[in-house]
Formats: C-alpha cells, structure tokens, sequence
C-alpha cells in the first residue's frame, strides 16, 4: 500500500491506575475511516494505556499493509517520548516503548504529531466506550460522523455542564485565559465526559 494512513490514538484509566482503556481509529489519506477500535485492558494508568493504543495502532496498520504512516495522540508525554525528545524513566513504561519503537521503525516514512485533544475524540470515545461496556468495541453507535471534528467547548461565565452518566453538574465561575483548543473537556469523577447543558 503506497497511500499514507492516519493513526489516531488514545488510552485511559479511571483511577490511574485503574480500569482502563484504549482507542484506535485509522484513516486512509483522504479521512476515510478504516478502523475504529475501543478495548478494555484491565487495571492501569493512563500513561500505560496510552502506549497500549499506540502499540495496538501500528499493528493494525502493519496488518493492512501500511508503509507509510502519519501517529497522532494527543498525550504529549507519550509523543515526545517516542521522538526522544523525553527520557523514559517509569519502569512499567520501558518495555512498552520499546515495543512501540520497533514497529513505529517497520514503516518505510513514519511520523509523529501532537493531536489536540478535540481532534482525537473519537479515539477518546472508542477507549470510554470500552471502559463503560468493559468489552471491545468497533463502533459508536452511529456517531462516526459526528464525533470526526468535535469542536473544542468554548465556556463563558455561567455555562453549565452535566454528566450524561452520574448527573453531577458544574457551573463556570471563572473562564480559563487559555485558547479553548489547548483546554480538555470536562470529565466528570466517574470519567465521563461533561456536556454543555
């Protein structure tokens, strides 16, 4: 396969550790889905979980016969790890990077991006969705479509958010100075996204 696939990777752990899963979406060059992927994988953090993705990624990849690929995740620590712009001192870490290492280097041109965190929702849905079912899944009933280009959540003072799952909600006292790319979602404490209310 000559065309350059797109690896979109996340992984989770509520607890940190604790229960944990992963996400993996691959795209052909034009932004076609090829393959979506939630798994549970039992107790870890985030960290683990995350290399986990990216390691279950590059394999699917090397199975579709990928040569050349584009990895995006949108964990900093993990991307700049495997740019050795980062040590990797965590012992658990160690043989999962090494691991990672090897098939990141079976591709003929690879690359590593950052991935802002609206842009890898549906990775993030994929590992949530594994979390909550406790088994695999390939799909998210529908909201392929929708969940490709999330938009980052633009807050105000006053806005309100609620967990879909438990019902807590929060209330903006204060918006961040930030730029609402560089913000994650709000997530609740049982691990689920909040919505806009």
């Amino acid at each position: 396969m000559n065309e350059t696939l797109i690896l979109e990777f996340d992984g989770g752990s509520r607890g940190n550790p604790g229960p944990a899963g992963i996400g993996v979406v691959i795209r052909a060059q034009d932004g076609t889905t090829l393959v979506t992927l939630g798994r549970p994988i039992g107790r870890a953090t985030n960290n683990v979980a995350e290399y986990q993705a990216l390691i279950i990624a590059l394999k699917k990849a090397i199975e579709l016969g990928a040569t050349k690929i584009i990895v995006r995740g949108d964990s900093e620590l993990i991307i700049k790890q495997m740019r050795g712009e980062y040590r990797v001192k965590h012992p658990d870490l160690r043989p999962l990077h090494d691991e990672a290492t090897h098939l990141y280097h079976q591709f003929r041109e690879a690359k590593l991006e950052h991935n802002l965190r609206h842009k890898n929702a549906l990775a993030d849905k994929l590992a949530n969705l594994a979390m909550d079912r406790r088994s695999e899944v390939t799909d998210v009933d529908g909201e392929l479509s929708s969940m490709q280009e999330e938009p980052p959540l633009r807050t105000e003072i006053g806005s309100q958010f609620a967990c879909p799952r438990c019902g807590c909600a929060i209330e903006v006292k204060r918006p961040s100075s930030f730029e609402p790319e560089r913000l994650n979602d709000f997530t609740c404490q049982c691990g689920t996204r909040m919505d806009a209310v």
